[in-house]
């Protein structure tokens, strides 16, 4: 069994003296090996720079991409023919609700494979993918799938 390690780099560099409201929320992550930088914020709702990713959409197109190749490994290996998949994703988070989370995430694949494919096939190949995604695994969070099959 091998243990696979993720190295990331964060950097924030500014003031907390003038308390809450003054500080910037801006920061980056550095992404070994690749040193893909990625710019940051906090949520807009949290004083952050809406032009910029903040966590919480970070932990959404994690869990919606982590599907996505879970299932086309299941799709390759099942002999499932996919052509196109494509995935609207929306996390939930109360601020009212405390410790702060975000409580459930949903994932709303539509995929399409080529004609003559069983789409019982696909959406069981789907629930595969869900069982062994580990970004979903990971979370405490609920993390449905609304998946719509499309013959073409």
């Amino acid at each position: 069994m091998t243990l696979h390690t993720y190295d990331t780099a964060l950097r924030w560099h500014g003031s907390t003296a003038d308390g809450y409201r003054g500080y910037s929320r801006g920061h980056t992550a550095t992404v070994a090996p690749t040193d893909a930088v990625l710019a940051l914020s906090a949520d807009p709702a949290f004083r952050g720079d809406a032009t910029l990713l903040n966590p919480e959409q970070l932990l959404v197109t994690a869990t919606s991409s982590c599907q996505l190749l879970s299932f086309l490994a299941v799709a390759a290996m099942r002999g499932i023919h996919v052509h196109d998949y494509t995935d609207t994703a929306r996390g939930f988070m109360d601020d009212r609700v405390s410790p702060a989370a975000i409580s459930r995430i949903v994932l709303q694949p539509v995929i399409t494979v080529l004609r003559g494919t069983d789409s019982a096939d696909v959406l069981d190949a789907v629930n595969a993918a869900h069982a062994g995604c580990y970004i979903a695994n990971s979370l405490r969070s609920s993390v449905e799938l609304r998946p719509t099959v499309v013959v073409a």
